[in-house]
């Protein structure tokens, strides 16, 4: 079964990254550069998950999930968030407002697609 991801990264280099760890591990992957373009593409492609940075400019990921949650077709697709710029209280508040889970960056690249992997499995009710 084919799986697509949303990666919503405004850094180049992580975008390219952590999409080929994802790759990778198997999933297909669609790329934003912005909240605004996370939103569009979210509601054409339909991903299976959205890997969401926090720390965005214009519209960080709190706001584009909020806009997420609300959108009856898009509410049921599980979030992870990824930020570098963790403060204390962010993994709280993510899973507060719905993320299914929060990875810091750096990413650990040998498993960073086995966590994402996981929180995709345990938001769709896998053992």
């Amino acid at each position: 079964m084919e799986r697509k991801a949303l990666l919503v990264e405004d850094n180049e280099n992580n975008r390219y990254l952590l999409t080929l760890l994802l790759k990778h591990a198997g999933l297909t992957v669609v790329a934003a550069g912005n909240g605004q373009s996370a939103l569009e593409i979210a509601r054409s492609e339909h991903p299976d998950v959205i890997l969401l940075d926090i720390q965005m400019p214009q519209m960080d990921g709190y706001e584009v999930a909020a806009h997420l949650k609300r959108d009856v077709e898009l509410a049921r697709i599980p979030i992870i968030g990824v930020s570098s710029f963790a403060m204390p209280g962010d993994r709280e508040k993510a899973i507060r407002m719905g993320f299914a889970g929060y990875i810091e960056k750096p990413v650990d690249p040998e498993h960073f697609a086995e966590t994402v992997l996981s929180i995709l499995g345990r938001a769709a009710g896998a053992p």
